[in-house]
C-alpha cells in the first residue's frame, strides 16, 4: 500500500465503523430510550469493542445527539422540494414520498425522535428552540406564499405541517400496528405505493390543492 493510499483506508475504516455505530445507536436508543441506552448494548449491537465507541463518541450523550441530527438531517433534505417547487401538487407530494419513504426505511430514527418529543426532548431542546424552528418558518413562508398564489386553501400552514409530520411518521412510529393489520406481514412494495397515493390524495384535496375532477 502507497502512502498516499493510508489516509483513504483509514478514512474508509472510520466511515464503516461510524456507520455500524449509528445504525446500531438509532435501534438501541429507539428501542430503550436515551435512559435505559447504555454504550456497552449499542456496542453489543453493532459488533465492536466499547473501546471503540468511546473512541468516536467520548459519552452516550454525544452519540444521541448525532443520531438525532441524522434524522433531521434526513428530514431537511426530504423538504428540498418545498423551495423549487411550482406549487403545493409538486412541493407536498414530493415531501409526502419523501417521508414515507424515510418511515419505510429508518423506522427507528423516528420512533427516536418521537420518544425524545414525548419526554419534553430533555437532551435536544435546545435542538428543538433552534434548528427546528427555523425549519418550521421557512416551510411556513413557503405555504403562505402558495396561499397567496391561489393554489391551495387558507389554511394555518403550522397545522398542515403538524398533519404531515404525524401521517408519514404514523408509518413508522405504529409499524407493529400496521403489519398486525395486514396479517402480520410488513406493507409490501405495492401497498406502500398505495399508501403514498391515498395520504397524497386525502392531503391535496384537502387543502383544495387538487383540480376538480
Amino acid at each position: 500500500m502507497t502512502p498516499s493510499a493510508r489516509p483513504s483506508s483509514k478514512k474508509d475504516i472510520r466511515r464503516e465503523n461510524e456507520k455500524l455505530i449509528l445504525e446500531a445507536a438509532e435501534k438501541v436508543f429507539a428501542e430503550a430510550g436515551f435512559g435505559g441506552a447504555t454504550m456497552q448494548l449499542i456496542a453489543d449491537m453493532a459488533g465492536l469493542p466499547k473501546a471503540n465507541l468511546h473512541y468516536y463518541f467520548p459519552t452516550k450523550e454525544s452519540l444521541y445527539r448525532r443520531v438525532v441530527q441524522n434524522i433531521f438531517h434526513d428530514w431537511l433534505k426530504a423538504a428540498d422540494v418545498f423551495d423549487a417547487a411550482p406549487g403545493p401538487v409538486e412541493g407536498l407530494g414530493a415531501y409526502i414520498d419523501a417521508k414515507m419513504e424515510i418511515s419505510r426505511r429508518h423506522p427507528a430514527g423516528s420512533k427516536v425522535w418521537a420518544s425524545e418529543v414525548m419526554h419534553r426532548a430533555p437532551v435536544i431542546q435546545d435542538y428543538l428552540e433552534t434548528t427546528l424552528v427555523e425549519w418550521t418558518d421557512g416551510r411556513i413562508a413557503v405555504i403562505r406564499r402558495w396561499i397567496d398564489e391561489g393554489k391551495m386553501d387558507p389554511i394555518d400552514p403550522r397545522h398542515l405541517l403538524y398533519m404531515l409530520w404525524a401521517t408519514t411518521q404514523h408509518y413508522a412510529d405504529f409499524g407493529h400496528q400496521i403489519e398486525t393489520l395486514n396479517g402480520g406481514q410488513p406493507l409490501s412494495d405495492r401497498q406502500w405505493e398505495a399508501a403514498k397515493q391515498s395520504v397524497k390524495t386525502v392531503i391535496l384535496k384537502g387543502i383544495g390543492a387538487l383540480p376538480e375532477g
